[in-house]
């Protein structure tokens, strides 16, 4: 997947300089913001969104709340749910 990212960076990069008024927003994990900063410099503007772990437990609720299976939600899956935080990696 790296060298299709790194071609469509520099198209990408090829379209801003073409084209300055163009504006393009990226979403990713922190990981590939180097590699969008190396391509795109000094067009790129890096904002990092951080979820909180009410954030991270308040999702699959809000699935659960959808399910048809009223009964779906029982204490063993509260504990799954309170512990997913704790094991979730850097988004």
């Amino acid at each position: 997947m790296a060298q299709y990212r790194t071609k469509l960076l520099h198209s990408l990069e090829q379209g801003l300089q073409m084209s300055p008024g163009i504006r393009i927003f990226l979403a990713g994990r922190a990981h590939v913001r180097d590699e969008v900063e190396k391509h795109l410099a000094g067009s790129a503007v890096a904002v990092s969104i951080t979820p909180t772990k009410s954030d991270i437990i308040r999702f699959p609720r809000a699935k659960l709340k959808e399910d048809i299976t009223s009964d779906a939600m029982d204490k063993g899956l509260e504990e799954i749910i309170k512990s997913i935080p704790d094991t979730v990696s850097e988004m």
